[in-house]
């Protein structure tokens, strides 16, 4: 089975925080073999009170999910993800398929 996150958030309100988090998560990404957004069609937010997105990770084994999120390399990357937005991230084990 593969892992996932499943990350919601309000929108973007440090731009220049995003960038350096997507600068610094390319490289972890690739190291788990981290896919975002694998679905052709996207979640639909229906129910947000504060949030503004979500994004799903798609991990190989619910194994590189944990180990992403518990590698030292993304708690640097973390903390400029946390200060460009507010956000919730889950972690679990699935099987979500192509949707589409």
């Amino acid at each position: 089975m593969k892992g996932y996150w499943l990350i919601v958030g309000t929108e973007i309100s440090d731009q220049e925080a995003q960038a350096e988090y997507a600068r610094l998560w390319k490289p972890i990404g690739e190291k788990y073999q981290a896919r975002s957004n694998p679905s052709k069609v996207p979640p639909l937010l229906v129910e947000a009170r504060d949030a503004g997105r979500v994004v799903v990770v798609e991990f190989p084994s619910l194994e590189a999910a944990k180990g992403c999120y518990d590698d030292p390399a993304y708690e640097e990357a973390k903390r400029f993800a946390l200060q460009a937005s507010n956000r919730v991230l889950l972690i679990f084990e699935g099987d979500l398929g192509e949707a589409g």
